[in-house]
């Protein structure tokens, strides 16, 4: 089941970032202050949040995402965790399957995702090429030397 993050779901979900192991201190505290914005103030209009659950009603995975600032039809998925003992299971594919269609039905035309050059990125990059999304941009030493900003994109109408 997919559904929006309820103020229950916040310590599952950091747990689930943290066990990942791909996220460092900045970068939780980062999801943490999002994943409180959300919950705590309702009326903001940035970004959303879904969990996805498990057979069991444990929260498997999370997915931040919204709107670009200042586009027309383009969206961001800017967090996406799959618990590790969730993953290959199709929570992944389940979360973005669902943003793609809120996307399609919105006139929504671009999904970005940016992630990190870095060899233990390989899955996740693959992940998403496995999703029929494409690297479109690649920024050289942008999170710190030899590690790329790498941007996948996928267009679901005609570039008009």
């Amino acid at each position: 089941m997919l559904r929006p993050m309820a103020k229950d779901d916040r310590q599952p979900v950091l747990e689930l970032i943290r066990a990942t192991g791909f996220f460092n201190e900045a970068e939780i505290q980062v999801a943490t202050e999002l994943i409180d914005i959300y919950l705590n103030n309702p009326d903001q209009r940035d970004y959303h949040i879904v969990v996805v659950e498990d057979e069991s009603g444990n929260v498997a995975g999370y997915m931040t995402y919204g709107p670009t600032p200042l586009t027309e039809g383009t969206w961001d998925l800017y967090w996406i965790a799959v618990s590790p003992g969730a993953q290959g299971k199709g929570y992944g594919r389940q979360l973005v399957n669902w943003l793609e269609d809120r996307v399609r039905e919105s006139g929504g035309r671009l999904i970005l995702i940016e992630t990190s050059s870095q060899p233990k990125y390989l899955p996740t990059r693959k992940f998403y090429e496995k999703l029929g999304y494409a690297e479109i941009a690649r920024i050289p030493d942008f999170y710190r030397p030899e590690d790329d900003r790498v941007i996948f994109g996928k267009y679901f109408r005609s570039k008009e």
